[in-house]
């Protein structure tokens, strides 16, 4: 199946590359607007890309899989991210990803079985004043406790 990009998007596409000299300088905006509709960057859209951007297909790749912002595989509906980075392993963030993991029932790096909860860790969110930290999709979830993190959990699976 060959991927496309929504008539919005494929808008959205010219504006993105119109902003740079050199159409390969978009790898990364473009990648985001593919994922954004397509959810994780797949083979085809790593076709779709290094056709659009006039790159070859293993450079393209070669962004998505040194970026952990890239998908590799479907996510979930949800992703949420535990940092672990020295602030946060300090203040606990060990035993909250093992809560969250025993909650939903999967280990980090899994989705629920629903395809509602993508679980993952990150190196660092930047928020060491306000450890531990846990990001849901685009939105930080501080100075958590396990607690306030299944409520979390548990208004993503009711939505």
């Amino acid at each position: 199946m060959t991927f496309a990009l929504s008539p919005e998007r494929e808008q959205e596409l010219a504006r993105i590359v119109a902003r740079y000299p050199n159409k390969q300088a978009a790898c990364i905006p473009v990648l985001h607007l593919c994922q954004e509709q397509h959810g994780w960057i797949s083979d085809e859209v790593t076709r779709f890309v290094a056709d659009t951007l006039g790159m070859p297909a293993a450079q393209v790749l070669g962004v998505v899989t040194f970026y952990s912002i890239f998908n590799q595989q479907p996510v979930g509906r949800h992703q949420v991210w535990v940092c672990r980075t020295l602030s946060c392993a300090l203040r606990g963030a060990e035993g909250l990803l093992h809560q969250c993991e025993k909650h939903l029932g999967i280990h980090a790096g899994q989705t629920t079985p629903d395809g509602a909860i993508t679980l993952r860790t990150a190196e660092c969110l930047a928020s060491c004043g306000t450890a531990p930290v846990m990001q849901v999709d685009r939105t930080y979830h501080e100075n958590l406790t396990p607690e306030r993190a299944r409520e979390i959990l548990d208004g993503l699976r009711s939505r």
